[in-house]
């Protein structure tokens, strides 16, 4: 008996259907202005998409290998757009962001000045700084001395100085001057969404070079965290994730030049967003010669000072802004504080979980430096940020982006979930509040599914291979 098969005709209008449903479910989600009235609604549409996702990502598998890329660049593309249909809806970042970029184009540097301090307020419109009946969006900082008519911003913590590194803050100059006038948050969507773009298109060369399946791109391209947190939030992160793949990707190259430049364009990831420090283990994986780590340490080392020096020289304040109030405010330092090492807590003392976590970290980094695959420093870089994640259990859920493009690298699903955990515990945070139960359950949820999931691995392997060889014949027909 010939074995029963979807007919390969059917199998692109599927995931294209796929594609429909999740998109018409992202522009539900993101014109949802929810977060303050409604967060479990809007947790529940998000959880929606996610398993939009997941049958997208089913219906890809049995796309032609000859149609995958058309496919999975018309629905990169149709899912990128839909982070356009509203303002930002669950961050205010990128008020920040457009404020930093305007201070910029006046000649002043962004760490002399917080938004509320007068020196720059010639800068302010309407847009930023509404006066009156339009101070009353729970999303409004209020601003000192505003006499009988309430003033306000939409920049959160007004009183502090920016902390976003020089790559970031050349990002958002290069976005002002670029600017029309008017344009308000549309200058950063937009550039946000042609980031998420490239961010797509460097998976598929790394990809074709290395001779993996294209298909895993799609865990980038159509996750709902994309057009949410990249694009209508327009978080900084997408551009600091363009340059972390693009980093890797020159590492895993032959030749102490591509290692060079593969170190170089970290550092300027690092110099985005801080955060793809995280990768530098990956990037390490299975080094056995000085030389051949120096090649990528050196270059990652220098081109960060190197970018605050142009800064240091025309500021007047320090060029770390907020950073070290940020870290006090979300309670890194202070593991009694917050939702901060949430698994961690379950089982040690609170003043335990700091040491410990160095420790779990230390020992990852040194697995991966010396077990990893110098060939794909993508996996070893997803286990370092995965656990760290998974230990420190953030509470915001654009953190995750870099997160979620090592796994489309890798190919290990199973780490989305620490995506899907931080976004429960961020748009669920006005209901239960940043309680540690939150955190643990959702984050102890998602590692359970990563320790499961070699096991069913090797389950679904061991069954394929069992099958009749006619049958693997015919999927690998089916497949080309």
């Amino acid at each position: 008996m010939k074995p029963r098969t979807v007919p390969t005709v059917l199998t692109i209008p599927t995931a294209l259907a796929a594609l429909a449903a999740l998109a018409t479910v992202l522009v539900l989600t993101i014109r949802h202005d929810g977060y303050f009235t409604d967060s479990a609604g809007l947790f529940l549409r998000y959880a929606a998409c996610w398993a939009l996702f997941a049958l997208a990502l089913l219906a890809l598998r049995r796309v032609p290998a000859a149609r995958i890329v058309p496919l999975l660049l018309a629905g990169a593309l149709a899912v990128a757009v839909t982070g356009l249909v509203a303002p930002p809806r669950t961050s205010t970042d990128s008020y920040r962001y457009a404020w930093d970029g305007r201070v910029q184009s006046a000649g002043i540097s962004p760490y002399d000045h917080a938004p509320q301090d007068p020196g720059p307020a010639r800068l302010r419109d309407p847009w930023l700084f509404p006066t009156g009946a339009a101070c009353a969006g729970p999303d409004r900082a209020p601003l000192p001395g505003g006499g009988p008519v309430p003033h306000c911003t939409r920049i959160n913590r007004p009183a502090v100085h920016t902390i976003y590194p020089p790559v970031a803050e050349a990002y958002f100059l290069a976005v002002d001057q670029l600017s029309p006038h008017g344009a308000r948050h549309k200058p950063l969507q937009t550039g946000a969404g042609l980031l998420s773009l490239g961010v797509t298109g460097a998976l598929l060369l790394i990809l074709r070079r290395r001779g993996q399946d294209l298909r895993r791109a799609a865990y980038w391209a159509w996750c709902p965290a994309v057009p949410i947190e990249a694009v209508n939030n327009a978080h900084v992160d997408v551009l600091g994730v363009l340059l972390a793949v693009t980093g890797l990707g020159l590492v895993a190259e032959r030749g102490l030049r591509r290692r060079a430049a593969g170190g170089l364009v970290l550092g300027a990831a690092i110099a985005t967003k801080l955060m793809p420090a995280v990768v530098m283990p990956g990037a390490l994986s299975g080094v056995r010669r000085v030389r051949d780590a120096a090649a990528v340490l050196v270059p990652a080392a220098a081109f960060t000072p190197l970018t605050y020096l142009p800064y240091v020289l025309l500021s007047h304040d320090s060029v770390l802004g907020y950073l070290g109030g940020y870290v006090d405010e979300e309670g890194y330092d202070d593991p009694s504080a917050g939702s901060r090492y949430a698994l961690l807590r379950l089982v040690l003392p609170d003043s335990w979980t700091f040491p410990v976590l160095l420790a779990a970290m230390a020992g990852v980094s040194l697995y991966v430096m010396w077990r990893g695959d110098p060939r794909r420093p993508w996996s070893g870089a997803l286990l370092v940020t995965g656990w760290a994640f998974a230990l420190l259990t953030p509470g915001y859920s654009w953190y995750a982006l870099l997160l979620i493009a090592l796994v489309a690298l890798d190919g290990r699903w199973e780490w989305l979930g620490i995506a899907l955990a931080g976004a429960a515990v961020y748009l669920l945070a006005p209901v239960f509040g940043h309680r540690p139960a939150l955190s643990a359950t959702a984050y102890g949820a998602a590692v359970l599914v990563i320790l499961a999931a070699p096991a069913l691995r090797r389950h679904l392997t061991e069954s394929r291979r069992a099958r009749p060889p006619a049958d693997r014949l015919h999927e690998r027909v089916r497949n080309s």
